[in-house]
């Protein structure tokens, strides 16, 4: 097991560092932010127009039609708020040091450009299946954006993303929970693991509508308690923002000068921990969350490209509550990563029911986001077998989390950032490739829209 911690540990290095994905993913984000000339500050207004107008919490049942904006983006954060925003930002604190925090921030504002144009192009390249279910994802837009001689490319991203997502990536937030459930209520993992597994499999058989119903009440609620304790901590510990906030910036450019040297900390694993663990919560540019915003029913596809940005900026509140809250309260520890460290900061913070706050809080996160990701699976075992095998592929995914729940956390986290890392790959290269339809897109609207509120002005 030691020797397979340390061989993935030495692929995501390369995987990981600073001359491969990161460089391609912040190069992506950027690259759209000024094709799309700051979309993500432009038009962020007209953005919360459309979350607002159909944000409802008991909203039409989804059907294998669709499901409202509103629902797609609950499915989206569903996945994207997760462990890798409360356990994993911890983490990413601990490998990378505060600056991994900054680096974050930055992965987060360009990835909201880069979810915008994977949320357009799974909307203008979604289908249907031969059972009647509207489908689509990164696999769908390579194979009808870029043509059938990229096939091959599209079957690479959907193994990967079953396999990254459906069956890692689900073992890492079962892994997640059982460990908080053991530390706050001394529950054996592998009864954590079943228990997690039957109410999994339970929104599972129900189909995308039992989904969406769960997760369009579920994250609002989640998100809300998540935010007001964290808000309380911080508050009791007011005298320590600004030297937080200053100690992230100073470990950005500077690692050494907070923690020294011994620790081995540099700029680069800043930003390669910042940026890995960025992805990890906010999705942008995995081609993950491209499958809930498929299905949205919506009048144009940039409406749910809009829309879309708000799954990385709800990310980007829950990951900074929980670094902010670690640093104020003085908890960061070296030795002691994941979870626990998390609920260290919440134990000095709230005072006896830190531990089981953070239990609770990421049972909610890390349960949303298997429903999250088992539908993000599911859309690619569709695209493979065309409509089958989807209740095979239900059974798979409980078994992995009941699995996930007894395994050492440093190997399923490496085995993660492995497989997503995989995924990444084939996303990005059709990301690319189609950004003058994304370009066209975003033109379109602005001029429908243009159009309409100058019709809106005459008729006044």
């Amino acid at each position: 097991m030691d020797f397979l911690n340390h061989l993935v540990g030495e692929i995501n290095s390369v995987l990981w560092g600073v001359f491969f994905l990161i460089p391609l993913l912040c190069g992506t984000g950027l690259f759209y932010t000024f094709k799309l000339r700051f979309v993500q500050i432009r038009k962020f207004g007209l953005a919360a127009r459309f979350l607002l107008g159909g944000a409802s919490l008991f909203g039409k049942r989804a059907d294998k039609s669709g499901m409202s904006s509103f629902q797609a983006l609950a499915t989206a954060i569903a996945a994207q708020v997760g462990t890798g925003n409360v356990a994993g930002t911890a983490t990413a604190l601990v490998s990378g040091g505060p600056g991994a925090l900054f680096w974050l921030w930055v992965a987060a504002f360009f990835g909201m450009a880069t979810i915008f144009a994977e949320a357009v192009l799974a909307q203008t390249y979604r289908s249907t299946d031969a059972h009647g279910h509207v489908v689509g994802g990164p696999a769908y837009y390579i194979t009808k954006g870029l043509g059938e001689k990229f096939k091959p490319m599209a079957v690479f991203f959907s193994i990967a993303i079953i396999i990254a997502l459906g069956c890692i990536g689900n073992m890492v937030q079962s892994n997640s929970i059982s460990m908080a459930m053991n530390t706050a209520f001394e529950i054996p993992l592998l009864v954590t693991g079943a228990v997690t597994a039957v109410l999994a499999g339970i929104v599972f058989f129900g189909g995308v509508g039992r989904l969406a119903s769960v997760t369009e009440k579920i994250v609002p609620f989640m998100a809300a308690i998540y935010i007001v304790g964290g808000t309380f901590v911080i508050i009791c510990h007011a005298s320590q923002i600004i030297p937080a906030f200053e100690l992230i910036f100073t470990a950005a450019f500077n690692p050494q000068a907070v923690a020294g040297g011994a620790l081995g900390l540099t700029v680069a694993k800043a930003m390669q921990f910042g940026v890995a663990r960025g992805l990890f919560s906010n999705e942008a540019g995995m081609g993950s969350t491209p499958h809930a915003h498929a299905i949205a029913k919506v009048e144009h596809p940039c409406e749910q490209g809009l829309v879309a940005m708000f799954g990385v900026a709800a990310t980007v509140v829950v990951v900074t509550f929980t670094g902010i809250v670690i640093l104020v309260t003085g908890v960061l520890d070296y030795s002691v990563t994941g979870i626990e460290l998390t609920q260290r900061a919440y134990t000095v913070g709230l005072g006896g029911i830190g531990t089981s706050f953070v239990a609770l809080c990421l049972f909610f996160f890390a349960f949303s986001t298997i429903i999250g990701w088992y539908f993000f699976g599911e859309q690619n075992v569709r695209f493979l077998f065309e409509g089958r095998g989807v209740t095979v592929y239900r059974v798979i995914v409980c078994a992995f989390i009941v699995l996930g729940a007894t395994l050492k956390v440093d190997l399923v986290w490496a085995l993660a950032d492995l497989f997503n890392g995989l995924m990444v790959i084939p996303n990005l290269i059709a990301l690319l490739a189609l950004h003058k339809v994304v370009g066209n897109s975003l033109n379109d609207f602005e001029k429908r829209l243009a159009e309409y509120e100058t019709r809106t002005r005459s008729q006044s």
